[in-house]
């Protein structure tokens, strides 16, 4: 049951540790790269373009945050990297491979040990408890230390005393945080987030920016995160902004992506 859902996306996927089979990424291949990447949907009888031919290269170690306003594409974006929507046109490179083409399995795979992501939507299991939720993909792993590592992580989005709760028992903002600590459980090579404090007070918030900063710092972690929180944009060593579909500017702050894995 547990594989089945993992497979079917239930789950953003968990990574592990220790390096994957394929091939990882040098100073010089992009983490992440998008050639001419197109997605269109029909609409009323007619094709609507949500992404128009973006081009871009995310270095290994880089903070890539993704702003705009609704509708202009930041979350399909972010879906298409992850391997979980196909490109109507184009490419996505993940170290250089593409995986735009690749089948469901060897994406759930590839996700499992390469990308964790954070949905607007928690996505988190009802019949789980929240402990229960970020211990699953650490168990899937066969972490040691698992129970524990769980609880520090809950307790560091400030939901210590609260793991024994179901989602349904928690508010939006605490759900997202249990989201949050479960993407963080199996420190992931790149990890996307689709509005990570949009739900959170500031102070949760404020948190949050600390372990995601912890996260790319310690472990070269690859972060893109869709956001329109300024405080999230302003860690970023770049900031995208897209509007109807393209890419209108790309800003640059002076920092240096951290070392990658």
């Amino acid at each position: 049951m547990i594989a089945e859902f993992a497979r079917r996306r239930v789950l953003p996927s968990p990574l592990v540790r220790t390096a994957p089979a394929a091939v990882e990424s040098d100073v010089t291949t992009p983490r992440l790269e998008t050639r001419q990447l197109t997605k269109r949907l029909p609409s009323g009888g007619r094709e609507l373009t949500i992404l128009d031919r973006i081009e871009l290269a995310i270095a290994p170690g880089e903070l890539v945050a993704i702003l705009g306003p609704s509708g202009s594409g930041k979350s399909t974006l972010l879906g298409l990297l992850a391997g979980l929507d196909r490109p109507s046109e184009g490419e996505v490179r993940l170290d250089g491979r593409p995986i735009h083409d690749l089948g469901e399995d060897a994406l759930a795979l590839l996700r499992r040990e390469k990308i964790g992501f954070v949905f607007q939507s928690f996505q988190l299991l009802g019949n789980l408890t929240a402990l229960e939720n970020v211990l699953l993909p650490l168990e899937l792993l066969g972490r040691d230390r698992a129970e524990e590592r769980a609880a520090d992580l809950l307790a560091a989005v400030g939901l210590g005393e609260r793991g024994h709760h179901y989602p349904v028992q928690l508010s939006g903002g605490e759900q997202q945080r249990v989201a949050l600590a479960r993407a963080f459980a199996a420190e992931p090579p790149i990890l996307l987030a689709d509005e990570p404090t949009g739900n959170l007070d500031s102070a949760t918030g404020a948190r949050v920016l600390e372990l995601l900063a912890e996260l790319q710092r310690r472990h070269g972690t690859t972060l893109v995160l869709v956001t329109h929180d300024p405080a999230v944009a302003a860690l970023a060593t770049r900031r995208i902004l897209l509007r109807d579909g393209r890419v209108e500017r790309v800003e640059s702050s002076a920092a240096s992506p951290a070392p990658s894995r």
